[in-house]
This record gives C-alpha cells, sequence and structure tokens, in this order.
C-alpha cells in the first residue's frame, strides 16, 4: 500500500476503508492480490448494479472494440448512441408513459446535477432552488451548494447563495415537514424566493438511507404544481433498478419535470443522462456542452443490460423478493442488539440502512470488523451512524446469506470485544 500513501493524495477515502490492493472482480464479490475473496455490499456506491464484470457487458464490449466502434464522439451521432436511445425509449420510457428527451451531459453525478439546475435556472428565470435536508447531490460548486452534510461545506470553497434548505420527509418526526415548506411560500415575507427548482432524492443515499414516503412525494409534487415549481429528482444512486422499480419514484405514481441518472445507467462505465420534459429544452445549440458527454463504451454497455434485465419484470421481482431476504435478517440482528443499543432500520429495494442512534462511532466499527470477515459494506449519514447496504442487484441468495452471515458474525465479535472492554475480560 506504499505506492498510494506515497504518491496518491491526501483526499483518497474508500481506499483507508478497505485497506487491501483488489486484483480482480466477479459478480457480487471481489479478490485482492492475496487471493482473499470479499462479498461487496458497496457496489461502487451504486454503480455496479448489475454486478462486476457482467459477462453481457462485458461481451458487448469486447465484440464493439475488437470492431473499432466509435470511442469518443464528443456528442455526435454515433451507432452506439443510436441504438442505445432507441433501447431506452422503447424499453424504459414507453413502458411508463414517461415522455421525457435526453441529454448526455459530462460522465459524473455531479455534472448532471449542474446541468439539471442551469436548465431550471434558465427556464424559469429564477435563481433560488431548494433542497433537502440530509440531501447529497455531488461536490462541485453548483451539486455542493444543494447538497446539506456540512463536512463538504468549507466556507474558503462553496457558494451558498442561491439554494434553500427545507426539512426532508421524516425531519421532524411524524409531522408533515411540507407544511413548513408551504408557510415559507405562501408568505411574500418569508425571505425565501420561490424557487425555479426543488431537487431530492426520494431516497436519500449518503444522508443515512433517508426513505420518502409516497404520500410525502405526492403532496410535494402536487406544491411544485401549484406554485410553479419544476420537481427534479435525483435517481443517480437509487435508480436504476435500486428500489425494485427502474426509476425509484414510480412507486408513488409522480412525474418529475426532470431526472438526472448516473453510475449505474452506463452498466459500470462513466455516463450521466438528464431526462426532461420536451418543453424544457431550451437550450441554444452548444449552450451546455463537455468533452466527455457521449462515451459511447457506456452507451453499448447500457444497451445491452436494459436489455438483459428491463424486457420483463424478472430483475424488479428479484430485487422485492431479496429484499426480504435482507431486510429480515437485519430486523434479527436489530432485534439481538436492541436492548442495549438504539437502532433503527430503514430502506426500501436493495437500499437499506442500520442506524445505530445513540453512538455514531458503532457503524465505522462494523464497516472495519466486516472487512475482516471478508464483507465490504460502507457506512453514510451526518455522522456516518448508520451502516449501509447497497449489494448488487444480480446478487444470488447464497452470496446474499454469505455476506450477512459475515455482517452478523462480525457485529457479534465487536460486541464481544466491547463488553469485554467494559468488564476488563479480556
Amino acid at each position: 500500500m506504499r505506492i498510494f500513501e506515497n504518491l496518491e493524495s491526501e483526499v483518497r477515502g474508500y481506499i483507508r476503508s478497505f485497506p487491501t490492493i483488489f486484483s480482480t472482480s466477479k459478480g457480487a464479490k471481489l479478490t485482492d492480490e492475496n487471493g482473499r475473496e470479499f462479498v461487496d455490499f458497496f457496489a461502487g456506491a451504486g454503480t455496479l448494479n448489475y454486478g462486476h464484470n457482467n459477462e453481457h457487458i462485458s461481451s458487448a464490449l469486447i465484440e464493439y472494440l475488437q470492431k473499432d466502434g466509435i470511442v469518443h464522439g464528443l456528442d455526435m451521432a454515433t451507432t452506439a448512441k443510436k441504438e442505445f436511445i432507441e433501447t431506452f425509449e422503447n424499453l424504459i420510457l414507453k413502458p411508463r408513459n414517461l415522455d421525457y428527451k435526453l441529454q448526455f451531459t459530462g460522465p459524473t453525478g455531479a455534472n448532471v446535477v449542474e446541468t439539471a439546475l442551469k436548465l431550471a435556472r434558465l427556464v424559469k428565470g429564477r435563481s433560488n432552488v431548494v433542497a433537502f435536508t440530509n440531501g447529497y447531490h455531488g461536490l462541485s460548486q453548483g451539486a455542493l451548494a444543494v447538497t446539506g452534510n456540512n463536512e463538504y461545506r468549507d466556507e474558503s470553497y462553496i457558494s451558498r447563495a442561491n439554494a434553500t434548505f427545507m426539512p426532508f420527509d421524516g425531519y421532524f418526526g411524524d409531522w408533515n415537514t411540507l407544511e413548513y415548506f408551504r408557510k415559507f411560500l405562501e408568505d411574500g415575507s418569508s425571505g425565501v424566493d420561490i424557487p425555479a427548482a426543488v431537487i431530492l432524492e426520494t431516497i436519500q443515499g449518503e444522508g443515512g438511507i433517508n426513505v420518502a414516503s409516497k404520500e410525502w412525494l405526492q403532496e410535494l409534487e402536487s406544491l411544485c404544481r401549484e406554485y410553479d415549481i419544476l420537481l427534479i429528482v435525483d435517481d443517480i444512486q437509487v435508480g436504476n433498478g435500486r428500489t425494485g422499480n427502474f426509476f425509484s419514484f414510480e412507486f408513488a405514481g409522480i412525474n418529475p419535470d426532470m431526472v438526472t441518472l448516473s453510475k449505474s445507467i452506463g452498466g459500470g462505465l462513466p455516463m450521466s443522462l438528464l431526462l426532461f420534459k420536451p418543453d424544457l429544452d431550451q437550450w441554444k445549440p452548444g449552450e451546455h456542452t463537455g468533452t466527455f458527454r457521449g462515451n459511447n463504451l457506456a452507451f453499448v454497455a447500457s444497451k445491452v443490460s436494459l436489455e438483459n434485465y428491463w424486457q420483463n419484470d424478472d430483475l424488479s421481482n428479484a430485487v422485492f423478493y431479496k429484499e426480504k431476504i435482507l431486510k429480515d435478517r437485519l430486523e434479527k440482528i436489530m432485534k439481538k442488539y436492541e436492548g442495549e443499543y438504539k437502532i433503527e432500520l430503514r430502506g426500501r429495494g436493495l437500499a437499506y440502512g442500520l442506524e445505530f442512534k445513540d453512538d455514531a462511532s458503532i457503524a465505522g466499527e462494523i464497516s472495519s470488523y466486516a472487512f475482516e470477515e471478508g464483507l465490504i459494506v460502507e457506512t453514510c449519514g451526518n455522522q456516518d451512524q448508520v451502516v449501509k447496504f447497497l449489494p448488487p442487484l444480480v446478487i444470488d441468495e447464497e452470496t446474499l446469506t454469505d455476506g450477512l452471515n459475515k455482517l452478523e458474525k462480525a457485529i457479534d465479535r465487536l460486541f464481544k470485544d466491547k463488553k469485554a472492554k467494559l468488564t476488563g475480560e479480556f
């Protein structure tokens, strides 16, 4: 690991949580240079919904490269782009009766968020945007302005202008936070300008797996329509099948004005995509550009992913089935220790979080112990107090159970060590 410590920037993060050199991967497993195998409940922070080195994707990419397919084409028309757009329209948009245009932005999630904010302000002629407590939308300056976590919001580089935060669903317990939001909109002296847009995640991934209810999302959409505010759903981490449906908002029956997609939409390769209603397409040609706004390899990977997993409901049904396995096992683990610790479980689909409310450090310790047991699992939340579960959607039941066994063993060992330290029994 010395080469990384000596030459790579101190900004490196996950390498510190998982201190080994990984060399190969397949499905829901990673193997390091020493041949040690790890079950992956991290999935590239939601990038690898279809698993590591998915055979359908790998085969399609190899074939495309061997035929000298175009790799880089800016936003020129290519066969790969044409076939992706046709597939996305036929398998995703039409079956859901969604009428969106597509804009390919720079390859990161922050790129597509910046694009959505810029377009919303252009269309509405207003600068304010409302985001929500504990929301995470990226770390470039515009995206960071609507990201809530104070750890990233250093005064030396963040622009706090033109962004207002409102409480997310459940922020005040059972009280309806949209009543609070409505009051600010109704009062012309509240100091909150009517926003161009509202941006939110239906499940706040980095924020702690905070889940918005169907009713809250429906009421938010109604509020946005009432005040002529664009509704932007950030589906970068919890879209692309993570909740069982392709889009995380489908269960609520809402129709956002814009949807941001990244991470798994590229089949594991860098690609970001903005969906927006046709009347919002008010760009002048070339008004928003980027060198890597047309990753043709990602088009190939995404097309084959859609063809193999979204022709029918098999993947969705598998996600709902595996959700029950994950949730049931986590509930059993929680009940084992809820007499000693205040623990809360929440999530949807294959995005779950186990929060330790009275000791934020426990989640990080669980992640460390799990790594020792051969399980990759990260933390999230405003104090990293939540153990976060994002296994690949294609994980098989045996590997899912194996990972949960490793998790339970890690938690049992951690709490045994903690008890030993308290009693002096080493």
